[in-house]
């Protein structure tokens, strides 16, 4: 099974952003918006969405860009370009309800954990959705930390919706 192959559960569910090269399991071909990249997985372009992190809407159809939207798009194709090495780390369910990969993505050449250098950094905001909750603690953390020194979004937009 591809996904078996291509995206293994960590046993310490809880790695944290490290100086240190990770084994990379895919590319990044393109950021999406701010929680959603397209990734070559075993020759296969998947598009994933990162888990446990929700960044205002910047390319939904049924909806208008949201405060800060754009900001937090440009900020996750910053962090992974195109032709990135990353590790794809999945949890409790491989796939959403639209048939996206879902996954914490680490960066390959330095280990850096995308999902919740976004809620530092305030371009996302902490979004727990059982039963994938393996880091709900260390994204909320990370959340009221960037509330209370008015990061990102926090400093130029009304409070963000969680949908």
């Amino acid at each position: 099974m591809l996904l078996a192959a291509a995206c293994s559960r960590s046993d310490d569910p809880s790695p944290q952003a490290t100086e240190t090269r990770v084994q990379a399991n895919a590319t990044v071909v393109r950021a999406v918006d701010g929680d959603t990249i397209v990734a070559q997985l075993d020759g296969v372009e998947e598009k994933v969405r990162l888990i446990g992190v929700n960044t205002p809407e910047s390319v939904d159809p049924r909806r208008p860009v949201q405060c800060f939207g754009k900001i937090a798009s440009h900020h996750t194709a910053e962090l992974l370009p195109s032709g990135t090495p990353v590790r794809l780390v999945r949890d409790a369910e491989p796939r959403d309800r639209y048939g996206r990969l879902l996954a914490y993505v680490y960066r390959g050449r330095d280990g850096l954990f995308v999902n919740l250098e976004l809620v530092t950094d305030g371009y996302a905001v902490a979004y727990p959705f059982p039963p994938n909750t393996a880091h709900r603690r260390e994204f909320a953390d990370a959340e009221r930390s960037a509330r209370t020194s008015a990061s990102g979004l926090w400093a130029s937009c009304p409070l963000p919706s969680k949908q």
